[in-house]
């Protein structure tokens, strides 16, 4: 049996859940809705206060969507609850980031400004304090929309090996490398 399709979903009394006769599950909460299109061989039964996933047989494929589809809407219902938030922080001497008309604005060494405007669904905000690296907080309620984000604009400036200067995650660790010595 599945270990992690086999554990029914606990959604509470703030979370609602619908699934259709296409197997299109819609979940809503405080914080908004969100639908998926779960495989049709899946099967989705909804408790009380809780979800429970199925499989028909054992089959390798099987077997597979089921751990997904219970991930996919385990993650539905906690995005739905609580949100998600990736933090990015910028290191580099003259590197900056603001917001301004919902683009964000980066400055990251280059010899021009980046736009990176977000999707509607992703909230962007930086933090900027005196003497600190700034940090990009980027929020919304779909966990892959929001790592996908985060990953794009890490993209833009990876953090460098010699000197660690880009945009990485807060909880990121980057080894530096030594760099060459001078001959003597």
């Amino acid at each position: 049996m599945a270990r992690i399709g086999s554990n029914p979903i606990e959604t509470g009394d703030d979370v609602t859940v619908t699934v259709d006769a296409q197997n299109v599950v819609t979940v809503s909460g405080p914080k908004g809705e969100l639908t998926q299109q779960i495989d049709p061989d899946i099967s989705v039964t909804i408790n009380d206060d809780s979800i429970v996933v199925n499989r028909p047989t054992d089959q390798k494929r099987h077997r597979s969507l089921h751990g997904l589809s219970r991930s996919l809407l385990s993650n539905m219902v906690e995005g739905v609850r609580n949100g998600y938030k990736k933090e990015l922080t910028i290191i580099g001497v003259g590197y900056r980031a603001q917001v301004s008309d919902g683009a964000l604005e980066l400055a990251l060494g280059y010899s021009h400004p980046i736009y990176f405007l977000p999707p509607d669904e992703v909230d962007v905000e930086v933090d900027t304090d005196r003497g600190k690296n700034d940090v990009i907080v980027v929020e919304g309620i779909d966990k892959q929309l929001v790592g996908q984000v985060a990953a794009k604009i890490r993209e833009l400036r990876p953090p460098e090996p010699y000197k660690g200067k880009g945009v990485r995650y807060v909880d990121e660790h980057v080894p530096l490398k030594a760099g060459k010595t001078a001959a003597r």
